[in-house]
């Protein structure tokens, strides 16, 4: 493998994949100027959101099948494609069906990056590099929401909606370039060329793909540590600081660009642990959301407006859960094939976006109920957020079940399999504990 082209292969990719979530965090950065153009219900503003993240999440199955078929270098070429129409539409939406329109391109050319990037590093790279590769991929990538919080944001306000959005659509058309002439699925000389015979045959191995439990653990595990971080950047967390904390614009996309920082510090940390300790990755996704589930409860339940300090703490936690996700994909690469990886890493993405979707429409609609019927008397009231974002513990929670489930029955297997049993935590911090004092 030569060393300098895995690095370019790497560099190109992963600011693919920053571009993309630029993209994808543009919307919440505009959310207010959006209720001011389009003079929309907070449930039809979520609309946006929700409708983007259905089709990404929708399309990532597809988009590992097409992985393991054509390679990833065009799928991340075309997806840029498609995020330059989206954005080019949207700069110039009069209305909410057309700015709708603009979100699906958007939402569909989003999802082709991820896990193609991800398809790279697995085939660039090997050995205990690649989850802190992995880990790498997502904190440079979330550099996006800066560029959206901040670049993004000063053109929005200063030059208005059509300029920052076309804008937008100029960074993607570089990453389409760029794609396009340095990308390469594989090292020269791999043996073989990574992707499966036929379209038929990649379909075929996507039903063992999805019965496998350590694909299901890695599910749920982007489902429950993903899903508050991108509710909040995508949409609902610029609102939430501006209207209901009383932040001034530029210090709540202070506080996103926070989250990032927070990400990138804690990244490298859970990849080594993640290379180090691969038998207790699920305890570190578990000790993440219970993390976010009592910062999320000291906000919400917080007399009055919550104290900036909170507010920190919370985007801190917020921003661990973004590559605490990425275990997700961890899992997925232990306990699957190379050449099903695509499809593998496009159900385990399926799981943060899918309970995104619901969490967005859920807190758009408790929003809008509570106006209408005279309980808030604003709609983006501190009040009516405390409701509305206390949706999230339903659907982690159920998220939570599922993943005790599937890490039950993964190690089983592992049992079954490979001979190695997994004891409970604390049993094996009791043993350790027992050798030291012998």
């Amino acid at each position: 493998m030569n060393s300098r082209r895995a690095w370019l292969v790497f560099g190109v990719g992963v600011f693919a994949y920053m571009i993309s979530v630029m993209q994808r965090t543009t919307l919440g950065v505009a959310g207010v100027d959006a209720a001011e153009r389009f003079d929309s219900s907070a449930a039809l503003l979520s609309t946006l959101a929700v409708v983007q993240l259905i089709v990404y999440a929708g399309l990532q199955i597809p988009v590992g099948i097409l992985i393991d078929r054509v390679g990833p270098k065009w799928l991340i070429t075309v997806g840029c494609a498609f995020m330059v129409v989206g954005q080019l539409v949207l700069s110039i939406a009069p209305d909410i069906p057309t700015a709708v329109l603009g979100r699906i391109f958007v939402g569909a050319g989003d999802a082709a990056v991820f896990i193609s990037v991800m398809r790279l590093v697995n085939s660039w790279f090997s050995g205990r590099i690649v989850p802190q590769l992995s880990q790498w991929v997502g904190n440079i990538g979330q550099l996006g929401q800066v560029l959206s919080a901040l670049p993004f944001a000063w053109i929005l306000h200063g030059f208005g909606w059509t300029p920052a959005f076309s804008v937008a659509a100029a960074a993607s058309f570089c990453a389409l370039v760029l794609s396009a002439a340095f990308l390469k699925n594989r090292p020269p000389g791999a043996p073989g060329d990574g992707r499966v015979a036929s379209m038929g045959e990649a379909i075929r191995m996507l039903a063992p793909t999805l019965r496998r439990p350590g694909t299901q653990l890695g599910f749920w595990s982007h489902f429950v540590s993903q899903s508050s971080g991108t509710v909040f950047t995508i949409f609902w967390g610029f609102p939430f600081l501006v209207s209901a904390v009383g932040l001034d614009r530029p210090a709540a996309a202070a506080f996103l660009v926070v989250i990032v920082v927070s990400g990138m510090i804690a990244g490298p940390i859970l990849g080594i642990l993640s290379a180090r300790f691969p038998l207790r990755r699920s305890n570190l996704v578990l000790g993440i959301t219970a993390s976010l589930g009592l910062v999320w409860a000291a906000v919400l339940l917080w007399p009055g407006i919550p104290p900036i300090w909170l507010i920190a703490v919370l985007t801190i936690t917020l921003g661990i859960g973004g590559p605490g996700s990425l275990i997700g994909f961890d899992f997925a690469r232990s306990f699957n094939p190379a050449r099903s990886l695509g499809s593998a890493n496009g159900v385990v993405n399926v799981g943060g976006f899918m309970a995104s979707f619901v969490m967005l429409f859920l807190i758009g609609l408790i929003l809008d109920v509570q106006f209408d019927s005279g309980l808030s008397t604003t709609l983006y009231s501190m009040d009516a957020f405390r409701l509305a974002f206390a949706v999230q513990y339903l659907v982690v929670g159920t998220g939570v079940y599922f993943l005790l489930r599937a890490r039950r029955h993964t190690r089983r297997r592992l049992q079954e399999d490979e001979g190695i049993s997994v004891a409970p935590l604390w049993v094996a911090l009791a043993g350790k504990w027992s050798r030291r004092r012998r």
